[in-house]
């Protein structure tokens, strides 16, 4: 199994380094404007400052440029770091909805990854744009402004069956979520479905998954306010797009989350008319909302993060690994995450 991490704050690029030296395999930069840093300038100045690991989006959100912008963003990314670059792709669930707006179709979302395919591979593709079409292709690649000799895979972001699919139909891989993504065998179902329609071979396919994790220490109990703090901003973020699912689908909320709903939902209804998005998601990985933390309860950890001590933890992973996973990534806490990374280094990733 490979392991990465997640970032996106453009003065914590030692966190990259030093994640290198502790011998992850990928770095993972975020993609949402009204919250984090421009991941384009965190994956130059990673690029510059690192030598091995493994860089890319995780994800660049197609509704927020367009796929000619996205296609020379990694590909100049890639003349930094050629060979260890990548490009993972999603519709957008908080960068679009912390706007207000809906995450791209699956429709143009497919045509969106063609074209950037296409434009990376040197192709001429046909590109459309407010209903005129024109062939495009990089030119002056002699110059080398930007790099599409070493190839760039293209990893698209799959949460539901669909967009699964699609991954094991056109992308060199997938990345999903657990438990939000459904179990790995579920999602490996769905993107060999995918690859089926297309007839396709998967040899060098690459699955990853977003995961929590929370490790605990001597004598540490789940409902330990120190040990709520480290997951609960990353278990809150599953339930604010399930909040965003039902207002979007008008179905049902899942199980996991009827004991507390009508309570949350009383609370979300509090937030200023118009601006319930803005509260909804600012806390997206990144701090727990103390009237959210009332919310976490060990049943909810032990459904969202890989827990434990390393011993336990590392039984959860090669479970996983077992049912067919490739990697996993984690988003560590800010205030907690250089910690984090070098203890599941060397007390977890060291001994799988």
């Amino acid at each position: 199994m490979k392991f990465g991490i997640t970032t996106s704050k453009i003065d914590e690029i030692g966190l990259i380094t030093h994640a290198e030296n502790l011998g992850y395999d990928y770095c993972w930069v975020t993609d949402s404007q009204m919250i984090r840093s421009n991941p384009w300038a965190v994956l130059a100045l990673a690029a510059q400052q690192t030598q091995k690991i493994r860089l890319g989006t995780g994800v660049a959100v197609a509704g927020l440029r367009l796929a000619p912008v996205t296609a020379n963003g990694i590909a100049t990314i890639n003349r930094l770091a050629p060979g260890r670059t990548f490009l993972g792709l999603g519709t957008g669930n908080t960068a679009m909805r912390a706007m207000g707006q809906p995450p791209m179709k699956l429709g143009p979302f497919r045509q969106y990854v063609r074209v950037v395919q296409g434009l990376l591979k040197g192709e001429e593709v046909e590109y459309s744009l407010d209903g005129a079409s024109y062939p495009i292709q990089f030119r002056n690649t002699e110059f080398n402004y930007i790099d599409l000799e070493h190839p760039i895979p293209i990893h698209i972001s799959g949460f539901g069956p669909h967009t699964q699919a699609l991954a094991g139909e056109i992308a060199d891989g997938l990345i999903t979520g657990y438990p939000r993504g459904g179990s790995v065998t579920q999602a490996l179902s769905n993107m060999r479905k995918g690859a089926a329609k297309s007839g396709r071979s998967l040899k060098g396919f690459e699955t990853y998954a977003l995961v929590n994790i929370l490790m605990l220490g001597p004598n540490q109990k789940l409902t330990d306010e120190d040990v709520i703090r480290q997951c609960g901003s990353a278990i809150m973020a599953n339930i604010h797009f399930v909040v965003d699912w039902v207002k979007e689908t008008g179905n049902s909320p899942p199980d996991f989350v009827e004991p507390f709903w009508d309570e949350y939902m009383a609370y979300h209804a509090t937030r200023e008319i118009g601006r319930a998005h803005i509260k909804l998601h600012e806390s997206h990985y990144s701090y727990l909302d103390p009237q959210e933390a009332k919310l976490i309860t060990p049943d909810m950890i032990k459904a969202f993060t890989i827990a434990g001590q390393p011993e336990e933890m590392i039984e959860q992973l090669r479970d996983l690994e077992d049912e067919g996973l490739g990697a996993i990534n984690f988003i560590a806490p800010l205030e907690q995450q250089y910690r984090l990374i070098e203890d599941f280094a060397r007390k977890v990733i060291a001994r799988m």
